[in-house]
């Protein structure tokens, strides 16, 4: 099932998009202290003095943070634009935000302007939240059921690589000394543009092409690139048979799917699984990595080459989690990852109030980062993308992705500016409100998710049929309340709508 195609359009679009996420997650790390160095010499050169602690302390917080509030601004924007140019030109498109964001933040010590570097970050925001929703929903629409977790997966895998970029990049040897450090946000353009020069040959989402573009003959051709085969006649079947409950709707906005009784419940797991997935602490571990591994005891000299190894750590469980996801299936994984969240949130508290006390604890601290990590790149790392893109119909997955975005980076922000303060207050202790955090998740999913794996999105639809309290019939009729026509005027609406975008005969 793993076509040619099918593998490049996967790896392009996450290297352009998912990649350049994860890799802004952690490039301000180890030029932190340069770029305050930075803030605080502009500072004195404008007003004639030194900008004091608190001041610099909330100028950085606002630098870190800043990417989410531009990742929601993204995420809110992201609907008409995939609904208006499709997935893969906003893919493309994108790249825009992504070069101009690095021209800013490259260029901002040269200028002497740290709100530069705070605007590129915004920038890189936006790119982010557009990306985080545009290519999970591309790659969910271009997968065969049997392979759409994976598929799903590979938008997990690419920022664990970007984050671990980030920190190869941030090196002392490579740009992580004080002349260097704008390398790090100028590299940004490379894979921006290897995206930019590779997608544009490769087919949109056929089920965009079906059912939002009504083009048969391009949904056709797309499905026979992506698939490898000439004989795609299943496939199409299979979406027009989804296309029978939503022909002649709209869109649908997110008061109405909020409104939508038949999908309520896929919309609070799809809440709970990504705000338990920004929420579970693990931004807070890549934002202050350095912080945490100083408390621990780390030499300062060792410590980015061990901030090293937490990305590594990443990449192979999110690798792993791509590999076993179709066998294991997605819930599993994703209540096992938060469980084994608990656990190790547990330990590393005990370790770092005893650390002290007994010299060995600080390597059991290590050794907790690195776990939960892993627990969380098995599991929720990524699994919630995948579900967003299989709990909804077509025309529902655009509003769904634009919840899940605004929570997603809502909770990201949220984050980034509290979790110094939460430190400060709680020391030892704050990792327990994360730990709190995964077991309500853990908690929830093993109530309330269904197993998605190889099933269609009508399938998945039926599993929570039952939840939502109303029948199938009840559920198909309830997804766009007042737009449904009767079953005889939408089969000849279609067929004729479809046979005007260059329909082949017999398939309808």
């Amino acid at each position: 099932n793993w076509s040619g195609s099918l593998i490049v359009a996967s790896l392009t679009g996450a290297f352009g998009s998912s990649f350049l996420y994860g890799y802004n997650l952690s490039v301000v790390n180890a030029p932190a202290a340069y770029i305050k160095k930075f803030y605080n010499e502009t500072w004195e050169r404008r007003y004639g003095f030194s900008v004091d602690e608190g001041t610099l302390t909330l100028l950085w917080s606002i630098t870190v943070s800043i990417f989410a509030i531009g990742g929601l601004v993204g995420a809110v924007i992201v609907t008409p634009i995939v609904k208006f140019f499709g997935r893969k030109r906003t893919l493309l498109l994108n790249n825009l935000f992504a070069v101009t964001a690095a021209l800013l933040m490259s260029l901002s010590l040269l200028a002497g302007s740290f709100e530069m570097l705070i605007l590129g970050r915004i920038i890189m925001g936006v790119d982010a939240g557009i990306s985080l929703s545009a290519l999970p929903m591309y790659l969910s629409e271009i997968s065969p059921k049997e392979i759409r977790g994976s598929l799903g997966q590979v938008t997990a895998i690419f920022i664990c690589i970007g984050v671990f970029t980030g920190q190869v990049l941030g090196l002392p040897e490579i740009f992580g000394q004080e002349p260097r450090w704008p390398y790090l946000f100028g590299a940004i353009i490379v894979p921006s543009l290897i995206q930019v020069m590779i997608l544009p040959f490769l087919p949109e989402s056929p089920r965009y092409l079906l059912l939002e573009k009504h083009n048969m003959s391009k949904a056709e051709k797309a499905f026979q690139t992506f698939l490898g085969k000439d004989d795609v006649s299943h496939e199409v079947e299979e979406v027009l048979a989804e296309s029978r409950v939503q022909r002649n709707t709209k869109l649908v906005s997110i008061l109405q799917l909020l409104r939508t009784h038949a999908v309520r419940w896929q919309v609070i797991t799809v809440v709970v699984t990504m705000g338990c997935y920004q929420l579970c602490g693990l931004n807070a571990i890549w934002y202050y990595t350095n912080n945490i591994f100083s408390e621990a005891g780390i030499n300062h000299e060792t410590i980015p080459y061990v901030t090293l190894s937490t990305g590594a750590v990443e990449t192979v469980a999110a690798v792993f989690s791509g590999l076993v996801i179709e066998r294991l299936g997605r819930r599993p994984l994703l209540i096992g990852g938060f469980g084994l969240m608990v656990v190790f949130f547990a330990v590393l508290t005990v370790s770092l109030t005893l650390q002290k006390t007994v010299h060995w604890l600080p390597y059991l601290s290590i050794f907790c980062i690195l776990a939960i990590i892993a627990s969380f790149c098995i599991g929720p790392g990524g699994i919630p993308f995948v579900l967003t893109g299989e709990f909804f119909q077509q025309s529902q997955r655009p509003a769904a992705f634009m919840i899940a975005g605004t929570v997603n980076w809502l909770s990201n922000f949220a984050v980034g500016l509290l979790f110094p303060f939460i430190q400060a207050g709680l020391q030892t202790y704050c990792f327990l409100v994360f730990a709190a955090i995964c077991l309500a998740g853990a908690t929830y999913l093993f109530f309330v998710l269904p197993e998605t794996k190889n099933k269609t999105f009508h399938e998945i639809s039926q599993a929570f049929a039952k939840r939502n309290k109303v029948s199938l019939e009840m559920q198909e009729m309830n997804h766009y309340p007042g737009e449904r026509k009767s079953s005889a005027e939408q089969e000849s609406n279609f067929t004729s709508s479809v046979n005007n975008g260059e329909t082949k005969k017999g398939i309808v």
